[in-house]
């Protein structure tokens, strides 16, 4: 794509946070060419990088452009006039809606899937890919705004967090079935707080909070509830660790430098890992993982995540580079510290053996 510098780019994108997080790569490839304009949830305009300015994907010339003819509308026309390319990664199944783009635009769009056609293809290389970005492996960044970081710093003098470590947890995710059992988070905050003297800070989403699920097992945790993503962001960034599920809060905290813990199931983590300086990736190696959402949502068993035991992933933690200094004593795995595309670290059986042999012939 050429340099525009008198007019701007538009982009178009339905997806949720562990989506757009996963598209930031791209923006900023863009944005070294051009202003920005992305329609997505308004939710994400903090955690955009600069250049780029997020607007609601809820507006009549979005809509209108699902009915036929529909780009005939002079709103719609005009909106359109003022951008030199429109990319969208919407509705490239609609016949209708990428013929009125197409029209509306001059033939000045381009309409991508917005799930990559190759399998296991990391989200963030397909991406850029569809800019025409290859090679490399490329990581999410956020920025948190001096504002909220400036909130932040009250936030912790408020809750006296500057006498020990902060571990975040993220308990839930966009679909329930991609969740590590809320027991088994409440045993890793146990573990930190007992083992690592540290607080724990529990990030609740929307869908979290609707549902009510098990907040008794937060009852000595620092609650985060009902907070923007932009303060979410700078929260995340100050904490020493966070562990969450396959989510867009993993994504979030592993974009802001976090070291960061996910534990996965049934998603394929060779396509939507959280990438990051310091990123961990927990697997369970089962024969039906990852599976397709149909499976996910009429599993029976989940043994991916319900046989995924919290002193397993404890053990894990104890051994991840990031974190061990905080530890007083090490576990005896050695895992890596950053998860590329071609490296992803697997809790298997063989594993799980080990540690029970070692536990048996070493009571202490």
């Amino acid at each position: 794509m050429s340099p525009h510098n008198d007019k701007r780019i538009l982009v178009v994108f339905p997806g949720a946070l562990g989506d757009f997080i996963c598209l930031l790569p791209a923006l900023e490839r863009l944005a070294k060419y051009s202003s920005i304009d992305v329609l997505a949830r308004s939710e994400f305009a903090p955690l955009t990088p600069a250049g780029t300015t997020v607007g609601s994907l809820e507006r009549l010339e979005i809509r209108s452009l699902f009915i036929p003819e529909g780009s005939g509308d002079n709103t719609v026309s005009s909106f359109f006039r003022h951008y030199s390319h429109t990319l969208s990664w919407m509705g490239s199944g609609q016949p209708t809606f990428v013929e009125e783009l197409l029209s509306v635009t001059r033939g000045k769009a381009r309409v991508f899937p917005f799930r990559p056609l190759r399998p296991s293809m990391h989200q963030v290389d397909y991406y850029l890919s569809c800019l025409g970005s290859t090679g490399g492996v490329c990581r999410p960044r956020v920025i948190p705004k001096p504002e909220n970081l400036a909130k932040t710093e009250e936030y912790w003098k408020q809750n006296a967090l500057d006498g020990g470590p902060v571990l975040a947890i993220a308990p839930g995710s966009g679909a329930r079935e991609k969740n590590w059992p809320s027991e088994s988070f409440a045993a890793v905050a146990r573990w930190w707080r007992q083992r690592v003297g540290g607080i724990v800070m529990i990030i609740l989403g929307p869908a979290e909070e609707e549902r009510g699920e098990s907040n008794f097992l937060w009852r000595d945790s620092l609650l985060v509830r009902g907070t923007d993503l932009g303060r979410v962001a700078a929260l995340l960034a100050r904490c020493s660790l966070f562990v969450g599920n396959d989510s867009g809060v993993s994504h979030l905290a592993a974009a802001v430098g976090t070291p960061t813990v996910a534990v996965f199931g049934p998603s394929d983590n060779a396509q939507w890992a959280p990438r990051g300086p310091r990123v961990l990736i927990l697997a369970r190696n089962v024969e039906c993982s990852p599976c397709t959402l149909p499976t996910m949502k009429t599993c029976a068993h989940r043994k991916c995540l319900t046989a995924f035991g919290a002193p397993e992933v404890i053990r894990e933690l104890e051994a991840f580079p990031a974190i061990a200094t905080l530890t007083r004593a090490r576990a005896g795995i050695t895992v890596a510290c950053e998860v590329s595309p071609e490296s992803t670290r697997r809790i298997d059986d063989k594993i799980t053996h080990q540690a029970n042999a070692r536990a048996v012939n070493d009571p202490k």
